[in-house]
């Protein structure tokens, strides 16, 4: 094959607070034919996630190596081999990587995986068949461990891990509390089966909204927003409640630090364990996760929610979606059709 033409998103410069459509740049490029070893894939789904938004700071601290200035930002995505030096693949595969935001990229075979999708549509496992997925079953079961009849508070409840938590936790048999930023988010959840929704940006004062909603107190406090959540969720905690830390999103565009929770020692008095993790670090609990995930979605006991983006020059609009709130469940950018 000739070399073929394509578009790709780079770091045009690093966000100070809030990240703004100048930090990225649509560049055109030139792919050639792949080399020995070699595949070229035209992707067709990418994701935009919020720990994106740390790997724009050149921070040598951060679990993630930081994004190139005036280079091709990276992520997950799902693609179709268009040409291949690798006997491992052929034309017409379906493929994942972290080679998203561009259109169409050569890579060694070894940088890619062929697409399992376990009978759920090709883009599934950039969320709920992949580590969005993976991230709600590890933090919720093997951290916070609840228990029938615990109560479990999920922040971003709506969104695309905390929506998979609250369903999780009612198989469980727990009574779920969550908060979402619209009233139509908490109707969606609240028709998923959790017991009360939490419209955090009409709800007033959310230690109070947290306290009706669970007057029998918080064994479980899944954390994705920090700041006021988390103080709301430590004034609420039962004695040896679990607080499984997924993320912080209230601070990702925070210029300065932000103080922490006054209220910090409800952790020692009520004996509270807060284990922050990393779902990469726990990809040996795939099997069961799919295997469990594949039996509750044909019981119809899971469901999801995605908010689709088309085409690559509208992935920065995408991304900044996330920390506005525009979104409901998993974010994605869909870059073409699948031909093959």
């Amino acid at each position: 094959m000739s070399t073929l033409a394509s578009k790709e998103i780079r770091l045009a410069g690093r966000p100070q607070g809030a990240p703004t459509a100048d930090n990225f740049e649509v560049a055109e490029t030139q792919v050639a034919a792949p080399g020995e070893g070699e595949v070229r894939v035209r992707n067709l789904w990418m994701s935009v996630d919020p720990y994106m938004r740390a790997r724009m700071i050149d921070d040598p601290k951060h679990y993630i190596s930081a994004f190139q200035m005036g280079k091709a930002l990276e992520g997950g995505a799902i693609g179709v081999v268009v040409d291949s030096g690798d006997p491992n693949f052929a034309p017409g595969d379906h493929v994942q990587s972290m080679m998203g935001w561009r259109e169409i990229f050569n890579a060694p075979g070894s940088a890619l995986n062929k697409v399992d999708t376990q009978g759920l549509p090709l883009h599934a496992p950039l969320h709920i068949a992949g580590l969005t997925g993976l991230t709600a079953y590890y933090g919720l079961l093997k951290i916070g461990q609840p228990k029938e009849g615990e109560t479990v508070f999920v922040s971003a409840a709506a969104g695309a891990v905390g929506s998979i938590v609250s369903q999780i936790a009612k198989i469980k048999g727990c009574r779920v509390v969550g908060t979402a930023g619209s009233d139509e988010k908490c109707e969606w959840l609240e028709s998923r089966g959790v017991d009360k929704a939490i419209n955090y940006k009409t709800a007033g004062n959310l230690v109070k909204a947290v306290r009706e909603a669970a007057p029998d107190g918080v064994d479980v406090y899944f954390e994705n927003v920090g700041g006021d959540h988390l103080i709301a969720a430590l004034e609420n905690m039962n004695e040896h409640g679990r607080i499984p830390v997924c993320g912080m999103i209230s601070g990702y565009n925070a210029e300065k630090p932000e103080p922490g929770p006054p209220n910090l020692f409800r952790i020692i008095q009520r004996k509270l364990l807060l284990q922050g993790f990393i779902v990469s670090d726990h990809f040996d609990v795939y099997p069961e996760f799919i295997r469990d995930l594949a039996g509750w979605i044909k019981d119809g006991k899971v469901q999801w929610q995605e908010t689709v983006v088309e085409g690559i020059d509208n992935a920065p609009d995408a991304f900044l979606r996330l920390f506005s709130g525009e979104k409901t469940g998993k974010m994605l950018v869909k870059l073409g059709e699948d031909d093959g």
